[in-house]
């Protein structure tokens, strides 16, 4: 297991890559639309120690009013939303989550279209912090 991206939600996606990638120096990997979850989300990339790519950013802005993250940003405002853990058996981990209690936002996996698999998990189970599982499809 290993971190994939932490999320940060933001009003403006065009301003916030201001500050990500022109200030701060980070290369976009990717900005996509995801119609099917109402957001406009920019992946940024990080490197480890050793300059070999790391873990991501991921900026997530809402398209839509009736979408989660509007909800979530309504309540506390711009900022940090999830951390996002890559893991190699997303089935196996959510029966092993579900085993010991904790409550599932995605008890069953969704499919991205990229083939990649994720489910969250609720903050109440994680301490606060709204925990993203992914499972990213064999190479």
């Amino acid at each position: 297991m290993r971190i994939d991206h932490l999320a940060i939600a933001v009003a403006d996606l065009d301003a916030a890559l201001t500050f990500y990638r022109d200030a701060l120096g980070l290369a976009v990997e990717r900005v996509e639309n995801v119609e099917s979850e109402g957001v406009k989300i920019a992946f940024l990339l990080l490197g480890d120690r050793s300059g070999q790519p790391g873990a991501r950013l991921e900026l997530v802005q809402p398209t839509r009013e009736d979408t989660g993250i509007v909800k979530w940003m309504n309540k506390h405002g711009p900022g940090m939303h999830h951390v996002c853990l890559e893991v190699s058996d997303i089935e196996a981990v959510l029966g092993r989550l579900a085993a010991h209690g904790c409550e599932l936002i995605n008890p069953q996996p969704v499919t991205r279209k990229d083939g990649t698999r994720y489910a969250f998990i609720h903050p109440r189970s994680a301490f606060g912090v709204l925990v993203e599982l992914y499972e990213k499809p064999a190479q």
